[in-house]
């Protein structure tokens, strides 16, 4: 019994923080993406003294789309939350840390995000997800 309880819990444990994590980045990264455009994100990033600001704007909103979608699915999902983890990494550091702890200017959410990244990076995806289908394919 105790040993179906683990495997229950294995496959599905990630699937509630994958689903949240996922949608979060993918709708940042869409808003980056649709919204802003690059020009606007770039502006933004300008602004907070990031370098190469087009350049920096193209590579998060990637990363954040692409990234989002990975964890959402479990694909590459240790890639995603290690490459999402420096993004909230960089967002703290150059845009909230001033802002204290707490929203709407603060970090906390950043904070939670690296946590949830970092979680995802170290753990993989769980086995409900398209890694863990892909890994069992192979070994078929």
């Amino acid at each position: 019994m105790e040993l179906n309880a683990i495997t229950t819990r294995d496959r599905w444990g990630m699937v509630p923080l994958r689903l949240t994590v996922g949608l979060i980045f993918l709708m940042h990264g869409g808003q980056k993406l649709f919204v802003f455009g690059i020009p606007g994100t770039a502006d933004i990033m300008g602004k907070i003294g990031i370098p190469l600001p087009t350049l920096a704007a193209a590579i998060v909103i990637t990363a954040e789309c692409v990234g989002g979608l990975g964890i959402l699915t479990g694909l590459f999902a240790r890639w995603a939350g290690a490459i999402l983890a420096i993004d909230m990494t960089v967002a703290i550091f150059a845009a909230r840390l001033n802002g204290g702890f707490f929203s709407p200017y603060g970090y906390e959410f950043e904070l939670a995000l690296l946590g949830a990244c970092l979680t995802v990076a170290a753990l993989g995806a769980g086995g409900a997800s398209m890694d863990d289908f892909l890994q069992r394919q192979r070994r078929d």
